[in-house]
């Protein structure tokens, strides 16, 4: 069977004949074709699910970065989305068990150098701004995703059900309340920050995410059905947070999206903000309540030695 090339003039093609279709459908479309591909490398194995969220992870933070440039600052963009993607990959190597927990100190170090680095800049009316949204770019983006890792090895090893999982619920979420807010929202969520956002989108999104959740627990067993919708309500909560706080962001910056990237949904933020609020909530639930296949004992010394990281710089 000949194999076709795909080269990047055909998939502009592609993404041409995407936006000559209406939004819907450019979202319907959009959703199919990324979800399959983060479906499938989650379900394939740890390193093709790592390879994924790396990329991901790389592109969120890039766009991060080219975001807070559109008022004049200068983020270390290239520094700033290296050192996240070097705690992304640290953290899912020391879960894994490639490396031991005393490897955490790395990041102190390389995070520290954002000021070294600054220092040598010339001609920067606001240094340390640059240097605050270089953090922020780590924090708000890079974090969150590594703390997935922490999630998909809470049971020990590798559950590609637990991370599969919470995208089922969150995109749930977002598709139940969608198309409620269009149907039948009327009552205003948050109208300073996000004008279009409904109570009655919220709500649809918070049923659609609970029925994910009780049809997740029939099939997946990494954890009890209680657990998952558990999870479901942490993700409806801090899912519909970080879109606020996404929109919060945007509007600072006055626009839209915070990308054109994914035709119908905009930006890699568009796309992942109720992830990267829902991420740490998540993890912290996992840790104190959702280690089923561990020694409680050791379940709570491994949450917490993961956890300080945080705080070590």
């Amino acid at each position: 069977m000949p194999i076709t090339y795909c080269g990047p003039s055909r998939l502009l093609g592609m993404k041409s004949n995407l936006i000559n279709l209406s939004n819907l459908q450019q979202r319907v479309v959009a959703a199919l074709l990324g979800g399959l591909a983060i479906v499938g490398s989650i379900c394939l194995n740890e390193w093709a699910y790592f390879g994924m969220f790396f990329l991901i992870c790389m592109l969120t933070q890039l766009e991060f970065y080219r975001l807070v440039g559109l008022d004049g600052n200068q983020p270390l963009t290239i520094y700033g989305t290296g050192s996240g993607l070097f705690i992304y990959g640290l953290t899912f190597l020391i879960e894994k068990h490639f490396l031991d927990f005393q490897y955490y100190f790395l990041i102190s170090p390389v995070v520290s150098l954002i000021f070294f680095i600054k220092l040598y800049k010339k001609d920067e009316k606001k240094p340390f701004t640059n240097i605050a949204l270089t953090f922020l770019g780590i924090i708000y983006v890079a974090i969150p995703f590594a703390l997935i890792n922490l999630c998909v090895f809470s049971q020990g090893p590798y559950s590609y059900q637990i991370i599969l999982g919470c995208l089922f619920l969150l995109w749930a979420s977002d598709t139940g309340a969608y198309f409620a807010g269009v149907n039948f929202g009327k009552t205003k969520l948050f109208e300073r920050v996000s004008p279009k956002k409904s109570w009655e989108g919220s709500m649809g999104g918070a049923v659609t995410s609970i029925a994910t959740a009780f049809v997740i627990s029939l099939f997946f067993k990494d954890l009890h059905a209680w657990q998952w919708h558990c999870m479901a309500v942490i993700i409806v909560i801090a899912g519909t947070y970080g879109d606020l706080i996404e929109s919060l962001f945007k509007r600072s910056m006055a626009i839209k999206d915070s990308g054109t990237t994914i035709p119908g949904h905009g930006g890699f933020l568009d796309r992942f903000d109720g992830l990267l609020l829902s991420a740490p909530f998540l993890v912290t639930f996992l840790r104190l309540f959702g280690m089923n296949n561990l020694n409680p004992l050791a379940g709570i010394t491994s949450g917490t030695s993961a956890w300080q990281w945080l705080v070590l710089w």
